[in-house]
């Protein structure tokens, strides 16, 4: 499973570094550390949390999120595969992203919950890039 650095969650949580340091240093997300000694979270960890937030706010003063050409990087927090059609959902800041594409697509980006994944909106269609 990927881990993510302090630095990382912050931006796909939409937050400031600091805000991050402070939410692991309460304890309100898990971190373990690396060989090096930095802090590290648990993608699924991650996406939990950031569902948590997104539902329930965060009780901080938050930057606002806004994307770069209709990109939304951020964290998959579900996937659900069909027979020939599966849903990623994508949790990127305080924005939820839902897209409905191929299980082959899905299987060819490796696409699983933890993982970071861009969603790119055009019109109403969402496309899904692996980052």
């Amino acid at each position: 499973m990927q881990s993510y650095t302090i630095g990382q969650a912050a931006r796909l949580l939409g937050v400031s570094p600091d805000t991050a340091r402070r939410w692991a240093d309460a304890g309100r997300v898990a971190t373990h550390r690396d060989e090096s000694g930095r802090r590290l979270i648990d993608g699924r960890d991650l996406a939990a949390f950031s569902v948590e937030i997104a539902q329930g706010g965060t009780g901080d003063e938050e930057e606002t999120y806004t994307s770069a050409r209709n990109a939304f990087p951020g964290i998959v927090t579900a996937v659900k595969l069909g027979d020939i059609a599966a849903q990623v959902e994508i949790q990127a800041g305080p924005h939820r992203l839902v897209s409905l594409l191929t299980r082959e697509a899905v299987e060819e980006l490796g696409l699983e919950v933890g993982m970071q994944a861009t969603a790119r909106v055009k019109s109403t269609s969402v496309h899904i890039d692996r980052t």
